[in-house]
């Protein structure tokens, strides 16, 4: 325990310190004051004016020029376009039931194996779900009524219908590869 003067000697030093301090930031307040009033005698720069308003032009319907917005594009719904037109050319056929991996797009697909058993080849295709199924050569995935061709170690080949949008089919060749997720 300490001795009462010596409690009193240190209350002392305190009590100068603190004012010492105070003294100090009283000179830090007048280069402040003294700077507010640098700045407010500086000319005032001008503000520049607000930029014009643009009229507005109002866009004219023309009716019938244009493509209906109220109708399907060519994209969307393929099939009935297609069902509808003379055009000639190869055509998916569309009678037939679908199997179930043509209600994936080939992107979401992947292609995780094979396996064959005496003359039989199979590719093991994974689904967006995560559930594997097994594609022969002939057997349909994706949504553009794609065949498969051809099965190797590496890749499923097959063979997309792709709508033109004027009644007409494109083949295009496609793929699903090894590997993925």
């Amino acid at each position: 325990m300490m001795k009462p003067n010596t409690v009193n000697k240190l209350l002392v030093a305190i009590l100068i310190a603190l004012s010492t301090l105070l003294t100090a930031c009283s000179g830090r307040e007048d280069d402040l004051n003294r700077y507010i009033a640098e700045v407010k005698a500086r000319p005032a720069t001008p503000i520049p004016p607000i930029p014009p308003v643009r009229t507005y032009t109002p866009y004219v319907y023309e009716g019938l020029m244009g493509r209906d917005p109220f109708r399907q594009s060519t994209s969307e719904g393929s099939d009935q376009v297609a069902q509808s037109g003379a055009g000639k050319g190869p055509r998916p056929d569309l009678q037939r039931p679908r199997e179930y991996l043509e209600r994936y797009e080939l992107d979401t697909l992947s292609m995780v194996g094979t396996f064959s058993k005496e003359s039989s080849e199979w590719a093991l295709i994974r689904d967006p779900d995560g559930v594997i199924h097994r594609v022969a050569i002939g057997n349909y995935i994706g949504k553009n009524h794609g065949k498969v061709n051809n099965i190797s170690n590496n890749e499923v080949q097959l063979s997309e219908f792709i709508a033109d949008g004027i009644g007409g089919w494109l083949v295009r060749e496609a793929s699903v590869a090894l590997g993925g997720s």
